[in-house]
C-alpha cells in the first residue's frame, strides 16, 4: 500500500525523508546534479515518500536575529518537476501559502496529480503578517479545485505546551480537510505525548477518528544548529542541550537521542491507537550531518516496520 493509499485509509506506519530545495542562487546547471545525488543517497532506504519544504522568511515571528541568514530557495514544486522526475514514491510538497498570489496557488492546486502529490499548507509565520492568501483561503481552494489532493497540516507540540489547545487546532484543521499532520522537529518527548493524548481523547469525545500524525526527527551536529532550532520555536530540554554540549561527538549523541525519542513515541501511539508516521529531516549542507540523517532514517524505518 503506497503513501497516498495509507493516508486515505487513515493508516500510519510510513517513513518519509524531508529536504529543502537548493538555494535560488545555485547555478541552474548544478540543480540536476544535486537532485541526482539526493536520489542516489536515499535509494537504498525503505521510504514511502519524499517531503519538499517551502522555506519562508520567518523574521516576523521572531524579532531575535536569525542565527543563519535567510536565503530563498528554488520553488519546491518546480524543483520536483524539473529535477526529481525519477523519484519513485509520492512527494509531499509544502506550500507556504502567504507567499503566493491567489491565481498562482489555484492553478498549482488544479494541476497536481493526487496519486503522486500530497501537500502540506502552512499559514503566515505571524498573525501580524498581511498575505494575499490565508491558510483558510488555501484550504477552500484545495477543496474546490482538487478535492482528491491529500491535504496535511502542521502540528506544533511546543505550542501545545504553552497554550494547551493545539489538539483543538488539529481538529479544526481536520474538519477543514486535513488528512494528516506533520510536526516540527521533536526534541521534547513529553510535549509530543501530551499532544497525542489530548488529540486522541478529544477525537473520541467528538466521535472522530484520529488521522496520522507524522513526527519529524533530525540530527544536530553543533550548538549553532541547536540555537537555530530554538529560534524556529523548537523546545530543546536542558538535559539534551547539556548532553550535546558536553559530548565528544554531538552528532552521534543527537542521533541516539532521536532514535530513543522516536521509539518511545512509536510505542506510545500504538498503545493509544493513534496512527503515526516518521519524517526524517535533512536540511544541512554538511556531509556528516546528511549522512547521519540517512542513518537515522534507516534505523527508524527498521524499528517502525517490526
Amino acid at each position: 500500500m503506497d503513501l497516498t493509499a495509507r493516508i486515505s485509509s487513515g493508516r500510519g506506519g510510513f517513513v518519509l525523508f524531508a529536504i529543502t530545495p537548493p538555494r535560488r542562487s545555485t547555478p541552474a546547471d548544478r540543480l540536476s546534479g544535486i537532485a541526482q545525488a539526493t536520489i542516489e543517497r536515499l535509494s537504498h532506504l525503505d521510504l514511502d515518500g519524499l517531503v519538499l519544504y517551502d522555506i519562508d522568511d520567518e523574521s516576523s515571528r521572531n524579532p531575535v536575529e536569525r542565527p543563519f541568514p535567510f536565503s530563498p530557495t528554488v520553488d519546491p514544486s518546480d524543483y520536483r518537476t524539473d529535477h526529481l522526475q525519477s523519484w519513485q514514491t509520492p512527494v509531499i510538497v509544502y506550500r507556504a501559502v502567504g507567499k503566493y498570489q491567489r491565481e498562482h496557488l489555484q492553478t498549482w492546486i488544479a494541476e497536481q496529480d493526487p496519486t503522486r502529490t500530497l501537500t502540506v499548507m502552512v499559514g503566515a509565520a505571524s498573525s501580524d503578517t498581511s498575505a494575499a492568501v490565508s491558510l483558510t483561503d488555501a484550504q477552500v481552494m484545495r477543496a474546490e479545485g482538487n478535492p482528491d489532493l491529500l491535504l496535511g497540516g502542521v502540528a506544533i507540540p511546543e505550542r501545545h505546551s504553552r497554550r494547551e489547545n493545539e489538539h483543538l487546532r488539529l481538529i479544526a484543521k481536520q474538519e477543514a480537510g486535513c488528512r494528516f499532520f506533520v510536526t516540527q522537529v521533536v526534541y521534547d518527548l513529553n510535549a509530543a505525548k501530551n499532544l497525542v493524548s489530548d488529540y486522541r481523547y478529544e477525537c473520541e469525545a467528538r466521535g472522530l477518528t484520529p488521522v496520522p500524525i507524522v513526527f519529524t526527527f533530525s540530527v544536530c551536529g553543533s550548538m549553532k544548529t541547536l540555537e537555530f532550532l530554538r529560534w524556529l520555536g523548537v523546545d530543546v530540554p536542558r538535559w539534551i542541550e547539556n548532553d550535546l554540549q558536553h559530548s565528544a561527538n554531538p552528532l552521534a549523541a543527537s542521533l541516539e537521542q532521536a532514535v530513543a525519542t522516536a521509539v518511545e513515541l512509536i510505542d506510545y501511539c500504538r498503545r493509544l491507537g493513534v496512527p503515526l508516521g516518521l519524517n526524517i529531516e535533512s536540511v544541512s549542507i554538511r556531509r556528516e550531518e546528511i549522512e547521519a540523517s540517512v542513518e537515522l532514517a534507516a534505523r527508524l524505518a527498521a524499528h517502525l516496520r517490526t
